[in-house]
């Protein structure tokens, strides 16, 4: 996965609202700076987190970057919805209109959600080809019995989509509540397989997503930034 790029002379001629043929002369004159480097090329690449300086001025510093949220039921994760508060309500931080959601969960469900601003992350996180495990904790209606568990790992034919989910590996914790272990993110795919038990979901939580996990620390509603260890190792 890349970042979009663009040319520097296209970006700085689109800055500057002057001609290629001017932004020539800048980097011939040394003018310019991309992350630290005196920029050599009118057709050297960039991308939304290079740093670029003009005669010492910087004129883009996007910063990347990576938060993770404990979702309450009753959220929306959306960046505007009319009748619910969404993920972004929650955050204060001036960059949050920036920011898109890592893997959304519906409205009921609570949990881990990510957030960030570079795209190559997290499409590595949601792309199906790389089987990112996400992790929840179901509580169920009705007793559970070890039928489930080969059933959820069998993978389960959805008529409509006309698809057959991925296995699922479910681990029953007492008579009510189950850990299930997806690498795919269909339609309201939990409920939907216990859906085919006619036992309804009673609550829905999701505690990890690839690497990285739900801190009990982390109070309902509140977010942190994420380490630098979690970053690099969300998908490992």
């Amino acid at each position: 996965m890349t970042l979009s790029t663009s040319r520097i002379d296209r970006f700085i001629a689109n800055y500057l609202n002057i001609n290629r043929k001017q932004v020539r002369l800048l980097v011939a004159q040394q003018r310019v700076v991309i992350d630290g480097d005196i920029a050599t090329r009118v057709d050297q690449l960039i991308n939304k987190f290079s740093v670029i300086a003009l005669d010492g001025q910087i004129i883009q510093n996007h910063s990347a970057h990576y938060l993770m949220l404990h979702k309450p039921v009753g959220v929306v994760c959306a960046t505007k919805d009319q009748q619910h508060n969404t993920i972004i309500d929650l955050i204060n931080e001036p960059y949050k209109h920036e920011l898109h959601i890592v893997g959304r969960l519906d409205l009921n469900t609570s949990g881990l959600v990510l957030l960030t601003n570079d795209s190559r992350w997290s499409e590595a996180l949601t792309d199906p080809k790389h089987k990112v495990e996400k992790h929840y904790l179901v509580t169920l209606a009705n007793k559970l019995t070890t039928e489930y568990i080969g059933a959820f790992n069998d993978g389960m034919y959805f008529g409509f989509e006309d698809i057959t989910t991925q296995p699922a590996k479910l681990t029953i914790l007492d008579d009510y509540r189950a850990h299930v272990v997806l690498t795919e993110g269909k339609y309201h795919q939990i409920k939907r397989m216990f859906g085919r038990f006619r036992n309804p979901v009673v609550a829905l939580h999701r505690q990890q997503v690839g690497n990285i996990m739900l801190p009990e620390s982390l109070a309902s509603g509140d977010y942190r930034p994420l380490s630098q260890d979690e970053i690099l190792r969300a998908k490992a």
